[in-house]
């Protein structure tokens, strides 16, 4: 078996050695992509034998496509790990047991990720199991180039679903929490906002071939139903579905702030921005104009808002 395991970095001392220590006996190539951490991160990664990459940071998207055309690799597979989540023991034994064992036209692996908030598993709210593919032999497979919910799509072959621990489990504090999804709401804003205008190129490989199935439905839905609906209505009906219809309220108090946070707080302030966005370009009719105006309200530069098209 060999397998190399790619992981994103910027800022995650806290996070970065117990990722790595978690694939110590199934990873034969380490690759942490850093983009700039001012932090020991780096430090953290080298102590533990990752080849460690530094390159400007613009998308999740292309800093991980980046990697995949940069990076050294010569493993037969390839799997795509955040700094902040862990592959537990008892998957590690399964990757171990079964990568070799698969036929060639297996050519991705999905993973069934569980969500630890306030050191809390949140079981219920439809947030178990999220199922999505980490795992992919190297050359059939690349990321999406999205601003947001981007996803690993592979070709030539399907795909089987490996079902050990593996955990989401961020430790920094509800203020961080608030602090990027904030970052991604404009992000996700942007998303929208292009997806009915056609500002610039826009990914369309999500398919239930391509990707788990639950990722493709999920994308779907998003796109064709939710964001039709107005999210001052959209965002209420999906809380109260997370919440009551698939048993949000069996996850506690921490659940509670989990599901109102994520699942309703999030979804309401996409849709705010969203709305901010289109109120300052409703009378600008020039494309340029427009990624400026938007530029100047994001924060993204006009670079950065095209550069999606030139990938």
């Amino acid at each position: 078996m060999s397998l190399a395991v790619v992981v994103l970095t910027y800022n995650e001392a806290l996070h970065i050695g117990r990722a790595l220590d978690s694939i110590r006996g199934i990873a034969t190539e380490v690759f942490v992509i850093d983009s700039g951490s001012t932090d020991a991160t780096v430090d953290i990664a080298e102590t533990r034998g990752a080849t460690v990459l530094i390159h400007p940071f613009v998308t999740q998207a292309q800093q991980f496509q980046w990697a995949l055309d940069n990076a050294p690799i010569q493993a037969e597979w390839v799997m795509r790990l955040d700094a902040d989540e862990v592959v537990e023991p008892d998957l590690a034994g399964e990757i171990r047991r079964e990568l070799p064992r698969l036929p060639t036209d297996v050519v991705g692996i999905n993973l069934d990720r569980k969500h630890i908030f306030m050191n809390r598993w949140v079981r219920h709210g439809g947030r178990y199991p999220l199922r999505m593919l980490r795992i992919w032999r190297r050359g059939f497979g690349r990321i999406e180039q999205r601003w947001m919910d981007e996803h690993i799509v592979v070709w030539g072959g399907r795909t089987v679903t490996f079902t050990g621990g593996f955990a989401d489990h961020n430790l920094n504090d509800l203020t961080y929490f608030t602090e990027k999804h904030n970052k991604y709401a404009t992000r996700e804003a942007i998303d929208v906002l292009n997806r009915r205008l056609g500002l610039f190129q826009l990914d369309h490989a999500l398919t239930r071939e391509g990707t788990s199935r639950q990722a493709a439905l999920k994308r779907w839905s998003k796109e064709r139903i939710y964001n039709r609906i107005p999210f001052t209505v959209s965002s209420t009906l999906y809380f109260l579905w997370r919440y009551v219809f698939q048993l949000g309220f069996l996850d506690g108090r921490s659940g509670l702030v989990y599901h109102f946070l994520q699942g309703w707080w999030y979804r309401f302030l996409v849709g705010a921005k969203l709305m901010e966005l289109e109120a300052a370009i409703a009378n600008l009719n020039d494309r340029e104009e427009i990624l400026a105006e938007l530029a100047k309200r994001t924060g993204y530069s006009l670079e950065q808002l095209a550069s999606l098209e030139r990938t």
